[in-house]
């Protein structure tokens, strides 16, 4: 199992600039700078689930300034809002197989609590998971489509167990009552095998199959491996899994369920990080982790290779879904440099239609920047990756600022896709790397164990080096390159500032752990399996690993930072919880540093309404031309 990795992925690009005629200077690229508002009015749309006719995809869109569920017609693109909420978001889960009753997901303003609705046919809501306290997540639909299956943690708030809702009855029953702390991962269509995984550390697991007539339960991996489930054969006499047990990168298998034998069904120089059957089985849908950019393949049973994907004018397809009779598949495409836009695609016609087109018609695209992957060495010679984006007026005689943006985690990965807050900040002057520093995913299991009780140590110098390969560059102000990150990146900005205070100019916080001792013991209780696996990578707080965890906690040490802070948080995030933001502004502020908090009431672990976003990317953009470009900062009106 890989780590929990709360990702905030940045993506952004290069253009080169053109020589004056006569003239050794470069010339300065004119580019329209755009304000938050224009930038954060792009839309996010995801999700796809085909109504049982195929004229309708059901999606979750932000165009609302608040997550909504809306139907999208696949002739013609044309959105319907289903919901209308004005506060907590909502998460479209399915359409139902033979109707159009709709399955939908809510929290509560991000506590992550998320229970199940329903939605009737005569647009009724009605709450299916309504136990208080309880989290719900949506498994997926029984092979007879008469039932539907789910998770829920009412019964012991650490476990998840598993229940089967009859879908004209909506009672609930449990099938799997989960004591021993171990995740089902998946469930095969005759609901007679469960695949379960049991973590032994961040990046192995062990899997075993559960028969519920038998009450057998049979290990599948014979070492030490990551292992990740994948999906059962139609017929139920295969199971497919990934797994690295035969080097850095993850493989795809297949498990013969009556004879136990296994066989390597797909191997890459890079993890398959997942795999799945479309409804009958026609298609096997893989997804590659090529260098923090997926790629996808669909390969046909019956004919025995990978289809043609639809070409979209160099973007990447980076998500699919098939209707329910695999004859008309919806996907996402886009770039680092364009937000993903929904597609449907016909099988058999080989017609596709574009359903969305969600930049801001505002933005001309020609402004916005790619991304490029770099690699440098660090202080031991490993090779970290990075990806960089660097803004088109940027030229070695008008040197920009940089910053050096690290991901969530930990364990997670910056990867190849839009961004509305960093094509902002690039937009208006500032480069950006995000590194992928040791401990990420995507890279192989020894790269990304490299961090293991080490935190806040050699992966800080991962990003100094990267301050560092960045200072070396034409283009770049050396003497202006500050820190950002989120979560686990928000850990590494204030490790930064504390640990080594001189190597970057300013750091920007957003909700990151400050003090792992109090993060540690307070794990949300439905992370229970999860627990031991973090212990082993980041210390036991409740043992003697409780003096280093002390030591790579900033909190301890805020008399060290000596350069200008912003934190920002959301007041329901159960993960970094707002003490952690709260006390180390206090603790900053005590040496006079220029600090700066935002705190939203309304938000959890990630900004996901409109205001906030826009609030909060203005005042990043504001606090960074003051301190880092040491500008004075625009109105309001003009960001």
């Amino acid at each position: 199992m890989k780590k929990l990795a709360f990702l905030l992925v940045i993506t952004l690009s290069v253009i080169a600039c053109k020589k004056d005629k006569g003239s050794s200077k470069e010339a300065i690229k004119k580019v329209k700078k755009y304000t938050i508002k224009q930038m954060m009015d792009n839309e996010s749309v995801f999700g796809g689930s085909f109504s049982p006719d195929k004229s309708k995809l059901l999606v979750t869109s932000n165009r609302s300034g608040i997550y909504n569920m809306y139907t999208v017609s696949t002739s013609d693109g044309t959105f319907t809002p289903i919901t209308a909420s004005d506060s907590s978001s909502v998460f479209a889960r399915s359409y139902f197989p033979k109707d159009n009753r709709i399955l939908f997901s809510m929290d509560n303003n991000g506590d992550e609590i998320y229970h199940i609705f329903l939605r009737e046919l005569d647009g009724s809501i009605k709450e299916l998971t309504p136990q208080k306290g309880a989290r719900a997540s949506f498994y997926g639909w029984s092979k007879d489509k008469k039932s539907f299956f789910y998770a829920s943690n009412k019964r012991d708030k650490r476990f998840m167990d598993v229940y089967e809702m009859d879908i004209e009855t909506l009672i609930p029953k449990m099938i799997y009552e989960n004591k021993e702390g171990y995740n089902v991962a998946a469930i095969s269509n005759n609901k007679n095998y469960f695949a379960l995984s049991k973590t032994v550390n961040t990046n192995d697991s062990d899997l075993f199959l559960y028969n519920r007539t038998s009450k057998k339960n049979t290990k599948i991996n014979k070492t030490l491996s990551g292992n990740s489930a994948a999906d059962f054969s139609t017929d139920d006499t295969n199971f497919y899994y990934t797994t690295d047990a035969d080097g850095e990168f993850a493989s795809l298998m297949k498990y013969n369920i009556t004879s136990g034998e296994i066989e390597k069904v797909l191997q890459k120089k890079w993890d398959v990080s997942g795999s799945y059957f479309t409804n009958n089985g026609k298609y096997r849908v893989t997804y590659i982790n090529e260098d923090a950019k997926n790629v996808i393949e669909i390969f046909d049973i019956e004919a025995g290779k990978n289809i043609e994907l639809p070409n979209v004018d160099g973007k990447s397809i980076t998500n699919v879904g098939f209707s329910r009779d695999e004859s008309m598949m919806r996907f996402y495409a886009g770039g680092s440099h364009t937000p993903s836009n929904l597609y449907v695609y016909d099988l058999k016609t080989k017609k596709q239609t574009q359903l969305t087109d969600v930049l801001n018609k505002e933005i001309d695209g020609a402004d916005l920047v790619n991304a490029k992957v770099i690699r440098y060495p660090s202080f031991d010679g490993v090779t970290i990756p990075a990806i960089y984006y660097l803004p088109h007026q940027a030229t070695e005689n008008n040197k920009v600022p940089a910053l050096v943006w690290v991901h969530g985690g930990p364990g997670g990965q910056s990867r190849q896709g839009f961004n509305s807050r960093i094509q902002y900040l690039v937009n208006h002057g500032y480069a950006v790397l995000a590194v992928n520093n040791r401990g990420s995913s995507g890279y192989g299991k020894t790269f990304f164990t490299m961090d293991d009780l080490n935190h806040g140590e050699k992966d800080l110098q991962d990003c100094v080096e990267g301050k560092n390969w960045l200072a070396k560059q034409p283009q770049i102000d050396g003497d202006k390159i500050g820190i950002i990150g989120g979560s686990y990146g928000g850990y590494m900005t204030m490790a930064a500032l504390t640990y080594t205070p001189e190597e970057f100019a300013v750091g920007v916080n957003i909700f990151g752990v400050t003090n792992w001792m109090r993060t540690l013991k307070s794990i949300p209780p439905y992370w229970e399996s999860f627990r031991e696996a973090l212990y082993k990578e980041l210390g036991d707080p409740h043992s003697a690993d409780s003096v280093r965890l002390k030591k790579i906690s900033p909190l301890f040490h805020t008399d060290k930072v000596t350069k200008p802070l912003m934190v920002l948080q959301g007041a329901k995030d159960p993960r970094v919880l707002q003490i952690e933001s709260d006390e180390i502004v206090a603790g900053v502020k005590k040496n006079g540093v220029p600090v700066e908090y935002v705190l939203f009431d309304d938000e959890g672990h990630g900004f996901v309404k409109k205001k906030n976003q826009i609030e909060s990317n203005s005042r990043i953009l504001k606090f960074l031309d003051k301190y880092l470009k040491k500008e004075e900062p625009l109105q309001n009106n003009e960001l």
